[in-house]
């Protein structure tokens, strides 16, 4: 890879809710390879390969991996140790009754 360059993890938003029902943006990650914690929008996203390719802003290492076709999608996390979604207090759907 030649060209260097990269967006914010911001990025990721649109990408990430076609499979996600939650904003992923103010999720929180642990990078596995240097052990930092940060925002998925703090992620340096490279869109130059197949798909999309998060780095952490700290070491670099790869934290995730999305790639889209038109009918599935793949999403490889194993670069982050977790990934903490801030949900609602009150689900947002309502159960029968």
């Amino acid at each position: 890879m030649t060209d260097m360059s990269y967006v914010d993890g911001n990025m990721l938003d649109g990408p990430l809710r076609e499979l996600f029902a939650v904003d992923l943006s103010p999720a929180t990650s642990r990078c596995q390879s240097c052990g930092s914690l940060g925002p998925l929008a703090g992620l340096h996203v490279f869109s130059h390969a197949p798909g999309l390719v998060g780095r952490c802003p700290v070491c670099s290492e790869v934290i995730l991996r999305l790639v889209r076709a038109p009918d599935r999608a793949w999403l490889d996390l194993r670069g982050a140790t977790f990934l903490e979604v801030p949900m609602p207090a009150e689900p947002t759907y309502h159960r029968p009754g």
